[in-house]
């Protein structure tokens, strides 16, 4: 069984920096998305991780995790989006408590889809695959993005819909802000490894794969006991995304999924856009998910609203999914059951 964090509005956010905080330099970035979502209706708690930033982290381990648990643990905040994700999350595990982790919504992607799926793995507490903070700093929010929203507020028993964006954006163009942030430029398609319209369905898990590999084989990655003690006899619907590794990396990884037993009833795959995936020796992209389509034998979509390439859905961790695509449109539904 699988635990829904509820959330109602007005609601207070807490901003704590698991990975990365931000540097003093860029604290006009926390600031705006602090008064775009006062309008918006929310109030922000910032944790002192937030406004800090050294040697690839925002403070040391044990300070990140005290500082997390702090925000968590608070009664008067609702839901945690960390600024953004980073590079080190994974040393603050063995300095949190999951026996502590109430069931409240914890949004964001990148690094931080590390702490998503380890606490969805453990605790099965459902979390929220999708924007990070800064982003939503805009005077508006593209339809895409701005679903985050309404998925969070959506209750136990409940279901919410979400569809592929019109278009994405390719590079950031710092010099020319938009008023929602991203410069959302080229036609979104998603596409799929049979070049068929596919449905797939199954409870999501996934995150960035960059960093999720490093929980095969340890306490926060047993996908086996999760499936066995919340969702018996039923599939996975993975997703996942490759933030800077080239095709043999992604490669590599994906086959210690596969030898870890990630795989293991597994119902489909799908792989947000990326600017990496750099081929090697003409093994590209498209060779890896066709290996592993023709490997584990289920559908595979691609260039799916996910990652480091926005706009991105909201895919929640636990929840029971079926997503449609044809004619490079998806159509996502998730089941809070």
């Amino acid at each position: 069984m699988i635990q829904y964090p509820t959330l109602h509005k007005p609601a207070t956010i807490g901003v704590t920096a698991p990975s990365s905080g931000v540097p003093e330099a860029l604290h006009p970035l926390l600031k705006g998305a602090d008064k775009q979502l006062q309008k918006n209706g929310y109030q922000l708690v910032f944790g002192e991780t937030a406004w800090t930033q050294h040697k690839a982290k925002s403070a040391p381990a044990d300070l990140r995790a005290k500082d997390f648990h702090s925000i968590v643990q608070n009664n008067n905040v609702d839901l945690i989006i960390p600024p953004w994700g980073g590079e080190l999350l994974i040393e603050t595990l063995e300095h949190l408590n999951f026996e502590r982790i109430p069931p409240k919504w914890i949004l964001g992607y990148s690094d931080t889809s590390l702490l998503l799926l380890a606490i969805t793995l453990t605790k099965g507490i459902a979390t929220a695959h999708g924007t990070n903070l800064v982003d939503l700093r805009g005077e508006s929010v593209d339809a895409t993005t701005a679903m985050w929203e309404e998925v969070l507020l959506t209750k136990a028993g409940e279901s919410v819909t979400q569809h592929s964006s019109a278009l994405y954006q390719k590079e950031w163009d710092f010099e020319n802000p938009t008023p929602h942030i991203f410069d959302l430029t080229e036609k979104t398609e998603w596409k799929t490894v049979s070049g068929k319209p596919e449905t797939l369905k199954g409870r999501l898990l996934g995150g960035c794969v960059d960093v999720i590999r490093h929980l095969i084989g340890t306490p926060y990655g047993d996908v086996a006991a999760f499936r066995k003690t919340h969702i018996p006899d039923e599939p996975i619907l993975w997703f996942f995304e490759n933030c800077e590794m080239s095709t043999t990396d992604l490669r590599r990884s994906l086959m210690q999924m596969k030898l870890g037993g990630w795989f293991e009833n597994c119902s489909g795959i799908l792989f947000g856009r990326s600017d990496a995936n750099h081929e090697i020796d003409g093994y590209d992209a498209e060779d890896v998910y066709q290996d592993l389509s023709n490997e584990l034998q289920v559908p595979i979509v691609y260039d799916v609203d996910c990652g480091h390439v926005p706009p991105q859905i909201t895919f929640i961790n636990g929840a029971y999914a079926e997503v449609e695509v044809q004619n490079g449109k998806g159509k996502v539904v998730q089941y809070f059951r």
